[in-house]
């Protein structure tokens, strides 16, 4: 009988874990820890966080059954949207998602047409079982710990855009990934009063189904 060698998928965060801890000791070099830490885990992702819309106040109207279908419904509906992006979906917490890809483009493209895959499954369907997608974008350097998490200014900032700001159908992007993109044909891009914490600017995306 053949054996495998398994190695546990938390060897990054152990890893990180171990130097942050030795940044932590009295007398450590904290400049050449960091540096370790960028040489290991740094790396450049568009990130997008979505978020479902009126989760919380349909949950105590419809129940807490009737949301997890409609979360089981939008990761059925938007994984193979996000799949045939080459995007890679690295958590699912509640109604959120966290998905990095290579190419600002892709994630842009991505996040087009998971809005109007929706819109055409909400066509028959009622107010309580439609599901409405608001959407955060960045894009820069990042610290990505394996398949578990990222760590930036830009991941929050796209977290906040995606998770807080953004309304229904809404697509926000930050400054650094609009700048990042290659060609915007046919999309315009509205600039918003405020910037999330880890954007000099954001923008509303303007598209059309």
């Amino acid at each position: 009988m053949g054996y495998t060698l398994r190695i546990g998928t938390n060897a990054s965060m152990d890893r990180l874990e171990s130097l942050i801890s030795q940044r932590l000791e009295a007398g450590a070099d904290k400049v050449a820890i960091d540096a370790r830490i960028r040489d290991l885990f740094g790396e450049r992702w568009a990130v997008m966080f979505t978020d479902l819309s009126g989760f919380s106040r349909g949950v105590a109207e419809f129940g807490i059954v009737h949301f997890l279908q409609v979360i089981f419904e939008s990761l059925r509906v938007l994984s193979p949207v996000i799949e045939s992006h080459d995007g890679v979906l690295l958590k699912m917490e509640g109604d959120s998602m966290l998905v990095i890809f290579r190419r600002p483009a892709r994630a842009l493209d991505c996040a087009l047409a998971m809005q109007r895959a929706l819109k055409d499954y909400n066509k028959d369907k009622g107010g309580e079982e439609q599901i409405l997608l608001c959407l955060g974008l960045g894009y820069g350097d990042m610290l990505r710990i394996g398949d578990d998490d990222v760590f930036g200014a830009e991941v929050n900032a796209a977290s906040k855009l995606g998770e807080d700001t953004a309304d229904p159908w809404e697509i926000l992007v930050t400054d650094d990934f609009k700048t990042a993109l290659e060609k915007t044909d046919g999309l315009s891009f509205e600039e918003l009063p405020e910037a999330p914490p880890g954007a000099d600017k954001a923008y509303r995306v303007g598209y059309s189904f």
